[in-house]
């Protein structure tokens, strides 16, 4: 399978070249299409969390608990915290980023499992969406599509370096297949996990207010406003 430096190295280039058509084409903010790159890149590493190796994981980790809490910060102002009550909970997020998340994977998941699959890359872009911040719909899109990008980057990448050549022969090894899936054949269990982390973010990113507000929903606005002054006062 392609190592961690091919899947970083070529997500990197296909975020770059993510960034660079959103600019030229359509006029998108230079800044937001390097952040987008940035996010392309570091989601081509993602599906290797569920690695056995230690290197994938502590480096993905390491970048993914850094770059959590500075996307949460407007978010944390909206809700009217305090430059040191940020400061704590960007600290809490990058410990549960850092440390939680590889526990987690370290002892639910297995490698080329149902975190290499299709319904992961879109729950990882579903992720994204909720964590970034932003007044316009569509950049939050674009944001998010790029985490969708970089991980299936990943997924293609194993799926080529599952076909073996060797001249004009052709062989598939045991490996084909199990990047790109829907569903995974050995065990039920992580299916229905999967799945059920999926429609929850499906849920979470539908009752969204930005995305309710683009569609002309306002309903329970009201409560989502009281839900979010009491969440802000427990961190003044």
């Amino acid at each position: 399978m392609a190592g961690f430096n091919t899947h970083i190295t070529t997500s990197t280039v296909v975020g770059i070249g993510y960034g660079s058509i959103a600019w030229a084409v359509f006029n998108v903010n230079p800044v937001t299409c390097m952040l987008s790159a940035g996010l392309c890149s570091v989601a081509g590493i993602l599906p290797d969390l569920d690695s056995s190796s230690g290197k994938p994981v502590k480096e993905t980790t390491s970048v993914i608990a850094a770059i959590v809490p500075l996307l949460m910060i407007d978010r944390w102002t909206k809700l009217g915290l305090s430059p040191e009550s940020m400061a704590l909970a960007g600290v809490l997020c990058y410990i549960v980023m850092r440390f939680g998340v590889a526990e987690f994977f370290k002892r639910y998941t297995k490698h080329r499992g149902m975190w290499h699959s299709v319904p992961a890359a879109i729950s990882a872009a579903l992720f994204a969406f909720l964590v970034v911040s932003g007044t316009e719909i569509e950049i939050r899109l674009f944001k998010a599509a790029a985490v969708f990008v970089g991980f299936m980057t990943h997924l293609v990448l194993d799926e080529i370096w599952s076909v073996e050549r060797n001249g004009v022969r052709v062989r598939l090894k045991k490996s084909f297949g199990t990047a790109i899936k829907f569903w995974n054949h050995r065990s039920m269990w992580s299916n229905i996990s999967t799945y059920a982390k999926l429609i929850i973010l499906i849920a979470a990113a539908v009752g969204d207010p930005l995305l309710m507000e683009h569609f002309g929903y306002h309903q329970g606005n009201e409560l989502q406003q009281i839900a979010t002054e009491q969440i802000g006062t427990w961190f003044r």
